[in-house]
């Protein structure tokens, strides 16, 4: 007795499949870099031109987005129903006694199988969904940290080239007054190296830049940056977090809204073990063809109609280890969802106080201590072409206005970096439209 199974499936096996072919609209990287550049502006780069640029071309973006339209795939291939099958059975291979039967079989699931799959399969798409928003939240975030990381940059290379010019200034002054007999030459040879320590400030500050530049136009994919400088207003502070507008935020962070959702597709992946512990059942429908000399008639033979129904009893498998794995992580889920509240919350308060101190520091900064050391520096500079002080004298409140003038661009590069972080975590602006700079102070 020979047995054959033919799926009807095997068909379509002739057909080559449509993913084999390239996605429509995919780069390749060479491509996606070139389109960077040439839509990257060669002049000045404002933030919402930032903005636009990474969001249209970060390859971490669009790989989110993949991931998205697979889980829509996901869905679809979740729902749909078991293939029949197309069966071909001969008994006895002799012409006077060959049987032939031909049966279609339907696999019918119970237990509401398809309606689990399609429920996890929706919960997993749900969560590409909420990990590409998250992702654009963190792309912003990125964005708007490096971008002010530029502006900065750009900051402490004009302060390094005015310390240059100041140090210049100093070191003329010092070798007028050595011509004029003023003062002794050790005078000169201290403004010479105080001016080459500031020339190699300088240094640091360009390759600080270039760098800074670097990892913005990185966002976009862009590994040679063509704009020209960052347009915005560094010394305008974002505003200060309000605790209880963080706190109502917090809710809808990204990662608790990706943390519920994973207990909601473990528990739809329990459902769906919970329903493989019910047998399916199989209906099967054909005709067999009778030879004459068998049976009670003769002649040429007859056919007779065939019905099946095949039912798996599940008597050593009954899927408990399978229940008992989905519980338990449907339960751990639950246990993760529990640790980022947790986390959330100490990452956000952390992030708060960070803003509300560099605000803090920046704003007495640019209020008591810049004017103050930018005064004494006048007067001490003047005083020193008129004799009235010594060069360490001025020396002294050149470097003490260079580096209170330093301290406020680090505490405001600091504020914009925690405001960035606040609104990485509470995933606040992701979808709002794009400002050109950030928050006034309030």
């Amino acid at each position: 007795m020979r047995t054959l199974f033919v799926p009807l499936a095997v068909m379509a096996l002739a057909v080559p499949p449509a993913f084999s072919q390239p996605a429509a609209g995919s780069n390749p990287s060479p491509i996606r870099h070139t389109a960077a550049a040439t839509a990257e502006p060669a002049g000045p780069l404002d933030l919402r031109s930032a903005l636009g640029l990474a969001l249209r071309f970060n390859p971490g973006l669009s790989s989110a987005s993949r991931e998205r339209e697979a889980g829509d795939a996901a869905v679809l291939q979740a729902g749909a129903w078991p293939n029949p099958v197309f069966e071909a059975q001969v008994e006895d291979l002799r012409r006077g006694n060959r049987t032939t039967t031909l049966q279609l079989s339907q696999p019918i699931e119970l237990g509401g199988k398809r309606a689990a799959r399609v429920t996890a399969a929706e919960r997993a798409r749900d969560q590409a969904a909420s990990a590409l928003l998250a992702r654009r939240s963190e792309l912003r975030a990125s964005v708007i940290t490096l971008f002010f990381e530029v502006l900065a940059a750009q900051d402490r290379l004009r302060l390094a080239q005015d310390s240059v010019g100041l140090a210049e200034t100093a070191t003329r002054a010092a070798a007028n007054r050595v011509a004029a007999g003023k003062v002794s030459p050790l005078e000169e040879s201290r403004a010479r190296v105080a001016e080459a320590g500031i020339r190699v400030e300088l240094l640091q500050a360009e390759g600080a830049l270039r760098s800074a530049r670097q990892q913005l136009a990185a966002l976009w994919g862009n590994p040679n940056p063509r704009f020209t400088q960052a347009d915005g207003a560094l010394d305008r502070l974002p505003a200060d977090a309000a605790a209880a507008d963080v706190e109502g935020r917090l809710s809808a962070a990204p990662v608790l809204r990706q943390a519920r959702l994973e207990v909601e597709r473990r528990q739809a992946l329990s459902d769906l073990e919970q329903a493989r512990r019910v047998p399916d059942v199989t209906v099967s429908l054909g005709a067999k063809r009778v030879p004459a000399d068998e049976g009670m008639g003769s002649g040429s033979g007859r056919n007779q109609v065939v019905v099946g129904l095949s039912v798996p009893l599940p008597i050593f498998d009954t899927n408990r280890g399978n229940v008992a794995e989905a519980l338990s992580r449907e339960e751990k889920a639950r246990d993760e969802l529990a640790a980022a509240e947790l986390q959330l919350g100490a990452d956000a308060a952390r992030a708060t106080e960070r803003l509300r101190s560099a605000r803090a520091t920046a704003l007495t900064l640019q209020r008591d201590a810049l004017p103050g050391a930018e005064a004494a520096y006048k007067a001490a500079a003047r005083g020193f072409e008129l004799g009235k002080f010594s060069f360490l004298e001025a020396l002294d409140a050149q470097r003490t206005l260079f580096q209170v003038r330093n301290q406020h661009l680090l505490a405001v590069a600091e504020a914009h970096r925690a405001a960035a972080e606040l609104d990485r975590l509470l995933g606040t602006g992701a979808d709002e439209e794009t400002p050109d700079a950030a928050p006034a102070v309030r």
